[in-house]
């Protein structure tokens, strides 16, 4: 482990982890039951500078990189009460506006992102687009009368947004030499008129609620558009590697978590004579869960190290492949824990019966399974593409 983590990564590790079990599952379980944010847990870690760990010193960060972050999501997840708005808000939003923003956008979202007191979050997926990012339909167009952006297009699963002060949106401009649209990103204020929000019925219990967005003609200012109008692209992928990454830590510290459970029922459980974890059949795919979910880490690892050393062409493969490991590796150990513990997996006592759900997410988004398999076939492998 020093080779892969510093003293003070270990150190940060500890820290994070106290931190979690002193909120717990049963914390982020009553949350999602009084349906609101994790209010308290959100506040304590911004205080603490974990939200801001990877955000510029000189911005109110910790100076650190996504590394860093991904210590603390996969601590607190290992605890049971993982932050979804991590993912989006510090390791997205934040991370586009360090590399791309303005000065004035760093100004005025990066310190608040740090400390917590402001959350931002980010708008990609359409309803006829899926995964094919080239078929966002959210258009920007110029007001040659004013010089704003007017902003008209539509989005779904956005997390956070009600409690989001600003979402990053990603939209497409007209390309003024080939007539092509191209990516571009837009901050939009939560109550910029135009500008409305529908909350998504899901089946998923989470503290985060998911919202389909529509856009028409949402007025903004020039300043509002993030980064160089020809360089959108890159910046997206500056946004979506970190994304991939973070999913990851989200996957693998729900993961460790399920296992935790497991193995504590299994040393103490017992049927016959010995207890269960005794018995091979509940010992050796135990052992395999704990296996994929540290080859996932260490993949995850390697994505974050990549993406923090400028390596961007490097980390997109490797945070696609840290994302598709520790999603596997989730589900599986979800899956075992739940068999492992047989009816009281089921309970809301041991808290791992909502994970069963959750764990499937990480395989969809945010990005599916079968499309990192297309990424690792044609960038890594040279394969042609069937679309």
């Amino acid at each position: 482990m020093p080779v892969i983590e510093s003293e003070e990564h270990r150190a940060l590790r500890a820290a994070v982890a106290a931190l979690g079990h002193k909120y717990g599952r049963e914390y982020l379980t009553r949350t999602v039951e009084e349906g609101r944010p994790a209010t308290e847990l959100w506040a304590e870690a911004a205080a603490l500078g974990y939200l801001g760990v990877n955000l510029p010193e000189e911005h109110g960060g910790g100076g650190g990189g996504i590394f860093e972050l991904s210590i603390v999501l996969e601590e607190l997840g290992a605890a049971g009460c993982p932050l979804l708005l991590m993912v989006v808000s510090p390791a997205i939003c934040g991370t586009v506006i360090a590399r791309f923003g303005t000065e004035e956008q760093k100004r005025d979202w990066l310190p608040a992102l740090a400390d917590g007191t402001r959350v931002m979050a980010f708008g990609i997926t359409e309803p006829d687009a899926g995964s094919n990012s080239h078929r966002i339909t959210t258009t920007a167009r110029r007001d040659p009368a004013t010089g704003d952006w007017l902003l008209t297009g539509r989005k779904v699963f956005v997390s956070g947004v009600d409690i989001a002060d600003a979402t990053l949106i990603v939209g497409r401009t007209e390309d003024a030499r080939t007539g092509r649209l191209k990516p571009c990103l837009f901050i939009v204020p939560r109550d910029t008129p135009g500008f409305e929000r529908r909350k998504i019925d899901m089946e998923l219990s989470a503290a985060e609620k998911q919202f389909e967005l529509t856009l028409d003609d949402v007025r903004l200012p020039a300043g509002a558009l993030v980064g160089d109008e020809d360089a959108g692209l890159l910046q997206l992928f500056a946004g979506l590697n970190p994304e991939r990454i973070m999913t990851a830590a989200f996957a693998i510290g729900m993961g460790r978590f399920a296992l935790s459970r497991a193995v504590e029922y299994a040393r103490d459980r017992t049927v016959w004579k010995a207890p269960i974890g005794s018995h091979q059949a509940i010992a050796h795919p135990l052992a395999q869960a704990h296996i994929d979910l540290e080859l996932a880490r260490l993949m995850m690892q390697k994505a974050a190290h990549l993406y923090d050393a400028g390596d961007d062409i490097g980390a997109g493969e490797a945070a696609n492949m840290a994302k598709y490991a520790a999603a596997e590796a989730c589900v599986k150990a979800v899956d075992q824990a739940v068999h492992t513990l047989g009816g009281n997996g089921l309970t809301r006592e041991f808290g791992l019966a909502s994970l069963i759900t959750a764990a499937r997410v990480s395989r969809i988004a945010p990005v599916s399974r079968e499309m990192i398999l297309n990424y690792v076939s044609h960038q890594t492998l040279g394969l042609p593409k069937s679309y």
